[in-house]
């Protein structure tokens, strides 16, 4: 460094001999292919043994405790005892919390991908303030009352706010890129929050319906609402999956995906119906569920690594297994009464964001 000087150059440093280069560490390398396996491997199979588990909880586990014998018992066919409160009570809300959280668990997996945004759920996009505009508008001014009726203007606000997003996050130079979509997606929040909010507290009945639907509960749902919303969940988890090896080109940066071969505004536009799908689903069931599909991706992607292939179906898993957790917590912490499985997933998902940032997790994610 002293010769640079002498020779006139001032502002030319070596680096290489500086203290701070010297006790740099090393970048760490990726584990092996080998041990990626395994990990995967063994993540699903705990993802799936726990989900058993939830599955099991969920039946067996409310305002009164039922026998795991009970509830085969009541699984087999039995009529007697409790087994009418499980069949008739527990199986359909147990399969409608599944649902939802399957489908909250992928949409937050894909958003995230086609965002690569740390932050990215469905209501990074907007999809969830424009379902839950819709749900306003349709009980404040057409009666609705069933939950199956949410469903179609669940999909269609949320249709609609994600393309209002996609739209305004793809004008100009670049196209939708993950920044634009993310600052579109929280201006079109903030936007029909605000319509949300004025339809609600013009008018006291929406107001008391729109009230115990939006705090986010698996609990007071017709029977019949899990078979209703099985096709959709399906319908878009099957695009999800579909979508990973995409996801996976996207994930490395427009340009090099576009390089690749890519059809970089094709997949991030699927991505988005499958977001869209599978959120306007769960949130015309069970209500805007906060933080489900934004905590399950980042703990899943430890295990899984970024690869869309794994982490799309284990974060679906996950989200399952957290919504019933929630729902389960929720019946044990307040008996007789209850505590809605959204305000229980937000107690769990707020110290989880912020212990993100504190550790300075949040950043875009690129492979």
């Amino acid at each position: 460094m002293g010769e640079m000087r002498k020779s006139g150059l001032p502002y030319l440093v070596d680096v290489s001999d500086t203290p701070a280069a010297a006790q740099a560490p090393p970048a760490p390398a990726p584990p092996p292919p080998a041990r990626r396996g395994a990990a995967r491997t063994v993540a699903l199979t705990v993802l799936v043994l726990a989900l058993v588990v939830a599955v099991f909880a969920s039946l067996a586990v409310g305002s009164k405790s039922v026998a795991l014998g009970d509830v085969f018992a009541a699984l087999g066919g039995s009529r007697e005892g409790d087994a009418v409160v499980v069949r008739d009570l527990r199986v359909p809300r147990t399969v409608l919390g599944l649902l939802v959280g399957l489908a909250l668990g992928a949409a937050g997996a894909v958003a995230q991908d086609i965002t690569r945004n740390p932050l990215g759920d469905p209501g990074l996009i907007g999809v969830s303030a424009g379902a839950a505009f819709a749900v306003a508008a349709g009980i404040g001014l057409f009666s609705l009352t069933h939950s199956y009726q949410y469903i179609w203007f669940a999909f269609l606000g949320g249709a609609l706010a994600g393309l209002l997003a996609y739209t305004v996050g793809g004008t100009g130079y670049g196209g939708a890129t993950p920044a634009k979509l993310a600052l579109a997606g929280a201006a079109v929040t903030l936007f029909l929050g605000s319509f949300t909010s004025a339809l609600v507290l013009l008018d006291v009945n929406t107001l008391d319906q729109y009230r115990s639907w939006a705090v986010g509960s698996l609990a007071g749902r017709n029977a019949d609402l899990g078979p209703q919303l099985a096709p959709f969940v399906i319908a878009g988890l099957i695009l999800a999956l579909a979508l990973s090896g995409r996801l996976n080109a996207l994930a490395l940066g427009d340009d090099l995906a576009t390089t690749l071969g890519a059809r970089v505004r094709t997949t991030r536009a699927l991505g988005a119906v499958a977001v869209i799908v599978l959120t306007g689903a769960a949130v015309a069931a069970a209500g805007p569920v906060t933080f489900v599909g934004l905590v399950v991706p980042h703990l899943v992607r430890a295990f899984t690594g970024p690869d869309a292939r794994w982490l799309i179906p284990c974060s679906a898993l996950g989200g399952g297994v957290l919504l019933l957790a929630a729902d389960v917590i929720g019946r044990v912490v307040a008996r007789p009464g209850e505590l809605e499985a959204g305000v229980v997933t937000a107690v769990i998902g707020a110290p989880f964001l912020a212990v993100m940032v504190k550790r300075g997790k949040l950043r875009e994610h690129t492979r």
